[in-house]
């Protein structure tokens, strides 16, 4: 299979993987949402969250960004405008989730302190990741 034969495979996977990753991030902020409102109630669901996050979402993190990395070798586009931003929002979208995983972990201990609010920054950032994908301006 040559490169120009691999890189629809290529893609098809990032958007997929992509796809799992959003998917436990908007969860991870709904619970975390939801914590605020009620963390007596929210920190058993933790436990079952993280599980998901390690097996699934944390997976999918990780094929993206190798993914990623593959296509925009494959493309030669480092040296694009696109690409920086769609990496600088990339990397944001992944502290994010780190910024859960750990706010998650606490909340399922007890810890019912209010958690950081950067999930108004997921859907801002989501849908510029699309525009600069499928534009490439």
């Amino acid at each position: 299979m040559t490169a120009v034969d691999a890189y629809p495979w290529l893609k098809a996977l990032h958007v997929a993987c992509a796809l799992l990753f959003v998917g436990g991030v908007v969860a991870n902020g709904l619970l975390l949402a939801a914590g605020r409102a009620a963390p007596d109630r929210v920190a058993p669901l933790a436990a079952a969250l993280l599980r998901w996050d390690r097996r699934v979402t944390m997976p999918a993190l990780l094929g993206v960004w190798a993914l990623g990395l593959g296509l925009a070798v494959t493309g030669g586009w480092f040296a694009a405008g696109w690409l920086q931003a769609k990496l600088v929002l990339a990397v944001l979208l992944s502290a994010i989730h780190g910024l859960q995983s750990g706010r998650i972990r606490r909340l399922g201990r007890g810890d019912g302190a209010a958690p950081p609010r950067v999930s108004a920054l997921i859907v801002p950032a989501l849908v510029a990741i699309a525009v600069l994908a499928v534009i490439k301006p």
